[in-house]
């Protein structure tokens, strides 16, 4: 089994892959061993862990009553959208239609449309944490089988 780097030693020793440096130039054969023989709490640890990712995403969303839902919804699109388009239209301003030379640009302009981009997709992506009494979330739902064939 493979230790948590964050317990067993500092940061210098994590591997890209989040395990430890020496853990990782073991041999194969001690972590064909680890998976040939799993224990009980590794085979309960899966489902435990889908479950966990489950709570984790309800608990992100908000729930609202339906009017205070659909008014977020709308001012919140509208809100995103009106961003994003001012958004591009000021880097078109400050481009000057892509057509000026590197010298030319407005670079203030330029980091102004950049900004409204980002504010109108970060106020759309906060605004989807938002349901209404009773909705659920389609993703969450594996009661339904796949008629593909």
């Amino acid at each position: 089994m493979v230790s948590d780097p964050s317990r067993s030693g500092g940061p210098a020793d994590a591997t890209a892959d989040g395990t430890d440096g020496a853990d990782s130039h073991g041999s194969t054969a001690d972590s064909a061993a680890d998976s040939a023989s799993p224990t009980d709490e590794t085979a309960v640890e899966p489902a435990a862990d889908s479950e966990d990712e489950q709570a984790d995403a309800r608990g992100r969303d908000v729930v609202v009553p339906d009017a205070v839902y659909k008014r977020v919804t709308v001012f919140s699109t509208l809100f995103a959208v009106a961003a994003v388009v001012g958004g591009f239209l000021l880097l078109d301003v400050a481009t000057d239609r892509a057509t000026a030379e590197l010298s030319e640009v407005q670079p203030l302009v330029a980091l102004a449309g950049l900004g409204l981009i980002v504010v109108g997709a970060v106020t759309y992506a906060f605004s989807t944490r938002f349901r209404a009494d009773g909705m659920g979330n389609a993703k969450d739902e594996t009661d339904e089988t796949s008629d593909n064939g």
